[in-house]
């Protein structure tokens, strides 16, 4: 006999507000927004505090909206060295309670502690986890108690902060079946539109669905998303999951050593195709890049890049990667190009973070980007290109022409 899975997601609340509180005590009470470019007017509101939330601040807001709703908002720019050491300090903390600790981003995590405890009694361990959050990080937290990580990820979402719920499979009708099906986890904006249009609007609408008629519809993602709604995730806990991959990479060696920028480009553009099928293979995205310039004297520079939100295409990688070949090359002949690739995600926990710099151009262009993969996929990888690349490339052309 098997015995019951205990699962607990852990959900830090508000994450990058509660750590600036939690290191500036005297922004505690106050209303505090973290945003990109918070000097400029048009800067975006990533998160805020739970009082700031009470004054009807909202992630997306720029700055301006933010402060004629709440003129003592108190405005900060991110520190992402600072979220990323708390970050390690609290899944350090959680393997001190089970080895079954499996990071799922940076401020949410799954805990197996079915061997750990009596499985009809898990809030003991759960309440013992956030009070010790509290008190040594100052941090809130909600934890979602489950029989797997789809129901305790669901649970940790019904209650912030410092919420702390279980839901068992005996209680899906009444905690889970009720809520709309845009709130269940894996439903995105636009299948959310599919299911309205079918008329299924609720996670019970989905839940009491035909599974054959699901399938044929929605295929291996909708099936997958109606045993969800029924309360079946046989997914492990994977320790292994965040750290899997440390690192793909390719470099060539070129033909001939050169300056030309239009050859150093679409060696670039050849590698980032390389790693970008990597990837998609493994279903992961990035958070590291490192560029490797070896020259004509056989001199060789590397430079690394931590990105806040995940690189997943070849346009992203050959973007960075070509953005900091401009920032570093020498003018010396090159001999050697390599992009490397690190701190890896898989693809079906990683939620693109908002880029807190460019949130309103990254708006407008993910779904063209999305549009673009599609076609490209279907017709060969140089169908289509953003007209951004176009240009880039002419002035690579003419650039090449002046060094030349």
């Amino acid at each position: 006999m098997v015995s019951a899975r205990v699962i607990f997601h852990i959900d830090m609340n508000s994450f990058y507000a509660s750590v600036e509180i939690a290191n500036h005590p005297e922004l505690k009470g106050k209303p505090l927004a973290i945003a990109g470019k918070p000097e400029e007017r048009h800067g975006i509101i990533v998160t805020s505090s739970y009082e700031a939330r009470k004054m009807g601040i909202r992630t997306t807001m720029t700055v301006q909206e933010a402060r004629k709703l709440c003129p003592g908002l108190i405005v900060r720019h991110p520190d992402f060295y600072l979220y990323r050491h708390t970050s390690e300090q609290l899944f350090e903390m959680l393997k001190g309670y089970t080895p079954l600790v499996e990071k799922a981003s940076i401020d949410e995590g799954y805990l197996d502690v079915s061997a750990q405890i009596d499985p009809t009694h898990p809030l003991s361990l759960a309440e013992d986890i956030q009070n010790r959050i509290a008190r040594q990080l100052h941090l809130p937290c909600s934890i979602g108690i489950a029989p797997n990580k789809f129901l305790a990820k669901m649970a940790s979402n019904m209650k912030k902060p410092m919420g702390m719920i279980i839901i068992r499979k005996r209680e899906l009708q009444e905690k889970l079946w009720p809520l709309p099906i845009g709130k269940m986890h894996g439903v995105g904006p636009k299948t959310e539109q599919k299911f309205h249009t079918a008329g299924i609007l609720t996670i019970g609408d989905l839940a009491r669905q035909d599974p054959h008629f699901i399938a044929a519809k929605y295929g291996s993602n909708g099936q997958r998303l109606y045993e969800l709604a029924n309360g079946e995730d046989a997914r492990p806990v994977d320790p292994d999951a965040w750290d899997r991959y440390k690192s793909i990479g390719h470099s060539v060696t070129l033909a001939r050593d050169t300056r030309s920028i239009d050859v150093i480009r679409d060696t670039l553009h050849k590698l980032a195709e390389k790693l970008t099928l990597q990837l998609k293979k493994e279903h992961v995205t990035s958070y590291e890049l490192m560029l490797t310039i070896r020259y004509k004297n056989w001199t060789t520079v590397t430079r690394h890049r931590t990105t806040a939100q995940p690189i997943r295409n070849r346009d992203e990688i050959e973007g960075l990667a070509f953005s900091m070949f401009r920032e570093n090359w020498n003018g010396i002949a090159v001999r050697l190009l390599g992009i490397t690739l690190a701190a890896f995600q898989s693809i079906s926990e990683s939620t693109k973070q908002l880029d807190l710099f460019t949130y309103q151009q990254d708006a407008k262009t993910e779904r063209l980007i999305g549009l673009i993969d599609e076609l490209n996929n279907k017709f060969g990888d140089h169908a289509l290109s953003p007209a951004v690349r176009l240009l880039e490339d002419k002035r690579s052309a003419r650039q090449d022409g002046m060094n030349s």
